[in-house]
């Protein structure tokens, strides 16, 4: 997917014509809310349908009324009925459009709040689907920071779509009055509104523009600013005196920002009060020429209301549309970054029959020719690897760091696939299965675990989340990990909250959770169980009696360790020693010891540190 990333990758500069042309991503976007929120959009649609004609009713009442004011004034005999019937309508207009009005903000508020939930759903369940090297892929980071970011974006969208809709049927109808009594105003309203179309369409281009070439600057930004200000990092920052260092990158990398977006900013400024000022111009000039006609006894004065307040709500209107335009073409340009989020391809692989999964691993895995390099890279990270891995038996990788055996374990877990050879089970070739349901039978704990700030319980149950409310079986899962022993000193056990991120929350130490991670390994009952350095913050007597345990509980169970403490490693049935991503030998603890090489060197070498 790397080459389809580079395809669609960022421009620094955008267009009027790529403006436009990502209007095409609105009629999609209107059938994702409308899927969010049916009805609530129905009410709103409605909503603003029947408040678009109240601006022309209310000018009009209002003029009905001026003339029957001035009528009753020359009467010799006053009759104030009509009017007071004028003076109600009018009142009831604005009553309704203002009860109206509330209705539409209030689903606007509700529909916004479910689509931008829905939205937001759908972009963690694409990210789900996104293959492991893709995730690791700067580029495809810098997509995912821009439809994660502009989520009230696209709320504002919505919002702004529909006030346009409603609008246009407003300036339909003032513009249908201009034309029946004073048609020469509608010469002038082009005169004032057109200018400040143009600047607002130039402009909103330029900030998208600007907005999308830092896209990787944001997330640096984003980073210094968590790094500085964050309990997981406050240690090393104060220890070793990084805060001036990081806040003066911050500082000169915000500076540049502001220095970019002060400019386009105070050009927006300046060219828009220019515009505004010959609308203004324009404005006054339709007022003249209406008072010229009244004046001229050609409009009565109730006209000259009408007419004047007609004229400035169009002027207003048709500037509010055109700035509200220029906004729409910028946002669904970033819209269109949403849906090209969405529509990123998942890697598909030549299409081969579907095997049955093994429902007991018979014979085990079988490594043929396997050699790996990650994407993008002209280095082989493991080379030419041919080993079995047999059912039941426990196998221990060992090697120096870099030497691949994280590696290995993401190629067995089909978290990439193999650059050459392939990897078999029980004799078929692992990607004939479905990848979802084969990640399903390994039970896997990672070195960089993640500690979710979620309840102690709950830290455990994600190990296997269809037993998530089971709290018998958590409970089992963490004596079986000793970290029974962490949780019961809790104040509130197994619903205390883990981290200091919300409030009531406890921070562990690194061994304490460590053996709250190596809960989720028992908490399936897997197939294939994967430890990668999973005691490394243990002292050596919980270590010593976790892995005794976790050979008791994997009796019979295949399970493959990596570890650089050799009192653990010693535990497994064989050793696979890797070097430089090459298998330099394989054989039982006492075999290694005997061959006097690279697995004996580094058995000495850490047991002189304990003499």
């Amino acid at each position: 997917m790397s080459n389809r990333l580079k395809s669609i990758k960022d421009k620094k500069q955008t267009n009027w014509k790529e403006g436009f042309q990502a209007l095409r991503y609105v009629p999609r976007f209107f059938k994702k809310v409308w899927a969010a929120a049916p009805g609530l959009f129905a009410v709103n649609l409605l909503s603003r349908l029947l408040n678009a004609a109240t601006p022309i009713i209310i000018l009009w009442v209002g003029k009905l009324i001026i003339d029957e004011v001035i009528l009753q004034i020359d009467a010799p005999v006053k009759d104030l009925h009509q009017l007071w019937v004028y003076v109600g309508i009018e009142l009831s207009v604005i009553v309704f459009s203002d009860l109206i009005g509330r209705l539409t903000n209030l689903t606007d508020g509700l529909i916004g709040d479910l689509y931008s939930n829905k939205s937001s759903i759908e972009i963690i369940d694409k990210t789900a689907e996104i293959e492991l090297k893709d995730l690791e892929d700067p580029e495809f980071y810098d997509k995912l920071e821009r439809a994660r970011r502009q989520t009230n974006s696209r709320v504002t969208l919505l919002t702004n779509i529909l006030s346009q809709i409603q609008d246009i049927i407003t300036v339909v109808s003032l513009i249908t009055a201009l034309i029946v009594f004073e048609p020469w105003l509608i010469v002038l309203l082009v005169f004032a509104i057109i200018p400040s179309f143009v600047n607002e369409i130039k402009f909103s281009q330029s900030s998208y523009s600007l907005a999308r070439s830092w896209t990787v600057e944001r997330r640096e930004l984003d980073y210094l600013r968590h790094t500085g200000a964050s309990d997981v990092t406050a240690k090393e920052i104060k220890l070793f005196g990084l805060t001036s260092f990081i806040s003066e990158r911050f500082e000169t990398l915000a500076h540049k920002y502001f220095l970019a977006n002060r400019k386009l900013t105070i050009n927006r400024s300046i060219w828009g009060a220019i515009f505004n000022l010959l609308g203004i111009l324009a404005y006054y000039g339709a007022y003249v020429l209406i008072i010229m006609r009244v004046v001229g006894g050609l409009l009565t004065v109730g006209e000259l209301t009408f007419l004047s307040g007609s004229f400035n709500r169009l002027r207003s209107r048709l500037q509010g549309m055109f700035f509200r335009f220029s906004k729409i073409a910028e946002s669904a340009l970033y819209l269109k970054d949403y849906f090209d989020f969405l529509d990123i391809e998942v890697d598909s692989f030549p299409e081969v029959e579907q095997k049955q999964l093994p429902i007991a691993i018979r014979s085990g895995f079988i490594f043929e020719d396997v050699s790996f390099r990650y994407p993008d890279s002209k280095n082989f990270v493991l080379q030419d690897l041919n080993f079995e891995l047999r059912a039941g038996e426990k196998l221990a990788f060992v090697g120096e760091n870099g030497a691949g055996k994280t590696t290995l374990i993401k190629l067995v877990l089909r978290f990439y696939e193999p650059t050459e050879g392939r990897i078999l089970l029980d004799g078929i070739d692992i990607k004939q299965f479905n990848k979802a349901d084969y990640q399903q039978q390994f039970g896997v704990i990672f070195q960089d675990f993640i500690k979710y700030n979620f309840t102690a319980g709950e830290n455990i149950s994600v190990g296997n989340i269809a037993e998530f409310s089971n709290e018998e079986k958590i409970k089992a899962a963490a004596e079986l990990s000793l970290a029974d022993e962490v949780i019961n000193e809790l104040e509130h056990g197994y619903q205390t909250k883990m981290g200091k991120q919300f409030h009531g929350g406890v921070n562990l130490s690194g061994g304490q959770w460590q053996k709250v991670a190596l809960g989720r390994a028992y908490m399936k009952d897997a197939k294939v169980v994967i430890l990668d350095e999973p005691t490394s913050a243990l002292d050596a007597r919980a270590e010593y009696e976790a892995f005794q345990r976790f050979i008791g509980i994997t009796k019979g169970k295949t399970a493959i360790i990596i570890s650089h403490r050799f009192s653990t490693v010693r535990m497994a049935d064989r050793i696979l020693v890797l070097k430089h991503g090459t298998l330099l030998e394989m054989g039982t603890h006492e075999e290694l010891l005997s061959n006097q090489n690279l697995y004996a060197e580094l058995f000495k070498l850490q047991a002189e540190g304990y003499q």
